[in-house]
C-alpha cells in the first residue's frame, strides 16, 4: 500500500498544476469562506461571553424569595356556594422566614459560592426641597461584594458601607449636587428616617440604575424598613452558572421559600441567543456549501478535461482506487490550502477589528480572541468539505472505461 501512495499525490499535484488559474480561484473562494468562520466564530463568542459577564458580575445566579401568601376561605357549615373577592395586599417588604437556617443550609451545597442576605424596599431621599425616590438595598459588603461586582463600578470612594454609610449612583449624585462625604436623609415607606453619610458612588453605564438605586449596609436597611433582623431575599452565586436551574431545584426542596435560577428570570435572553446561534449556524452551512459545490466544479470540469489522460493512466495499469484516490486528494488540498490562506486572513481582520472597534474611551467594546483550537477545527473542517465535494468526481473518473475514454 505505503509503495504507490506517493503516486497519486505526484498525480493531485500535477493536475492542480496544469489548471492553476482554476485552483487558485477555489483557493481563493475556501479562503474566504474560512476567513468569514473565523471572524464571525471569534465575534459570537466575544459577544456572548461580554454579554454572560455583564449578567453575572451584576446579578445573582438564584435567588430566595418568600413565598406568596395564599389567602385562605372562612369555613361554613352551610353546605353553600360562595362568591368570593379577593384584593391583593399592599405592597410592602416580605421577610424571608428562618433566613439563618437557610443561609447555612444552602451554603453547604456543593457548587454554591457565595449566599448574600439582602433587605429590598422602596426609599425617600430628602434634601433641602426635594423628594426624590429609590430603590433601597440593604447587604453585608463581605459577603455581597463577592457576589456583585460593585468595587468595578465605583468612580468615587467606596463600596465598603458602615452604619451611617450609603453608596448612590453617578445621576443620583448630579441631580441632588452631593459628592462623597455629604449627608443625605432616606426615609422608608414605613416612616423609617436616618441620616447617612455618602461614601461611594458608581456608574453602571445604565441611567435608570444610576438614579434610583442605592446601597446601605444590612442592618442600616432593616431598621428603616421596619424589619428588624429580617431579610427579603437571599443571593446567591454559583460556581457553574449554567448549572443554576438544577442547582435552583435542589434548594427549592427547603420549605417555605421560593426560589428562581437567573436563566428562568432571562428567559427571553436566552430565546434570543439561541436565535443568534443558529442564525450563524446557517451562515456557516451555506458558506461551507457555497465552498463544496466550488470545489466539486472545478474537479467535474477536470475529469471531463482529462478523460483521455485517466483513460491511458486505466490502460497502463492504474487501479480504479488510485483515480479515486487522485480526486479524493485534489479535493484535500484545495480545501486544506483554502483553510491555511483563510484563517490567516481570519486572524487579520481579527487585528483590523481590535485596532478599529472601540468605545471613546479607548476600550474595546468586548474582548475577541480566537483560539489555537478554533483554527484548528476550521482547518479540519474546510479540509474535510473539500474531501468529501470531490467524491462525485472521483466516484466519476474511476468508473470512467478506458477504451471509450482514449476514444472520446
Amino acid at each position: 500500500m505505503t509503495a504507490f501512495l506517493p503516486y497519486p499525490w505526484l498525480l493531485a499535484t500535477r493536475f492542480l498544476r496544469e489548471g492553476l488559474l482554476q485552483t487558485l480561484f477555489i483557493v481563493a473562494g475556501v479562503a474566504l469562506g474560512v476567513s468569514v468562520i473565523v471572524f464571525m466564530s471569534a465575534l459570537l463568542t466575544g459577544l456572548q461571553a461580554s454579554i454572560f459577564k455583564t449578567l453575572l458580575d451584576f446579578q445573582a445566579q438564584i435567588v430566595i424569595t418568600p413565598p406568596d401568601p395564599t389567602p385562605r376561605i372562612l369555613r361554613h357549615s352551610e353546605p353553600i356556594e360562595l362568591a368570593t373577592v379577593v384584593q391583593a395586599r399592599s405592597q410592602r417588604p416580605r421577610s424571608l422566614d428562618q433566613w439563618q437556617k437557610v443561609r447555612d443550609i444552602t451554603q453547604e451545597m456543593p457548587g454554591v459560592l457565595v449566599v448574600a442576605p439582602v433587605a429590598d424596599g422602596a426609599a425617600f431621599i430628602l434634601r433641602g426641597d426635594s423628594n426624590t425616590g429609590v430603590s433601597l438595598r440593604g447587604m453585608e459588603p463581605s459577603s455581597y461584594l463577592r457576589l456583585i461586582a460593585l468595587d468595578e463600578k465605583i468612580i468615587a470612594g467606596n463600596a465598603q458601607v458602615g452604619s451611617t454609610d450609603v453608596v448612590i449612583g453617578s445621576k443620583l449624585a448630579k441631580d441632588l449636587g452631593v459628592w462623597t462625604g455629604d449627608k443625605l436623609t432616606l426615609q422608608a415607606a414605613s416612616g423609617g428616617l436616618s441620616v447617612l453619610f455618602v461614601s461611594g458612588i458608581f456608574d453602571f453605564g445604565n441611567q435608570s440604575q444610576n438614579t434610583g438605586s442605592v446601597y446601605v449596609a444590612l442592618r442600616t436597611a432593616q431598621n428603616l424598613l421596619a424589619m428588624p433582623g429580617a431579610v427579603t431575599s437571599l443571593q446567591i452565586k454559583v460556581a457553574e452558572p449554567f448549572e443554576a436551574q438544577t442547582l435552583a431545584e435542589l434548594i427549592q426542596a427547603q420549605p417555605g421559600i421560593d426560589v428562581e435560577s437567573w436563566t428562568t428570570s432571562n428567559a427571553e435572553f436566552f430565546k434570543a441567543l439561541s436565535g443568534q446561534s443558529m442564525s450563524f449556524f446557517v451562515i456557516r452551512l451555506f458558506v461551507g456549501l457555497t465552498a463544496a459545490l466550488g470545489i466539486a466544479s472545478v474537479l467535474v470540469v477536470s475529469v471531463v478535461q482529462k478523460s483521455k489522460e485517466i483513460g491511458i493512466l486505466r490502460a497502463t495499469g492504474t487501479s480504479r482506487s488510485q483515480i479515486l484516490g487522485v480526486f479524493l486528494l485534489q479535493g484535500a488540498l484545495l480545501g486544506l490550502l483554502g483553510s491555511v490562506l483563510g484563517s490567516g486572513l481570519g486572524w487579520l481582520f481579527l487585528v483590523l477589528w481590535r485596532g478599529y472597534a472601540r468605545n471613546e474611551d479607548g476600550v474595546p467594546f468586548f474582548v475577541l480572541e480566537a483560539g489555537p483550537m478554533l483554527y484548528l477545527y476550521v482547518a479540519l473542517g474546510a479540509t474535510l468539505v473539500g474531501t468529501l465535494s470531490a467524491l462525485f468526481p472521483a466516484q466519476r473518473a474511476a468508473r470512467l472505461d478506458p477504451a471509450v475514454a482514449i476514444r472520446g
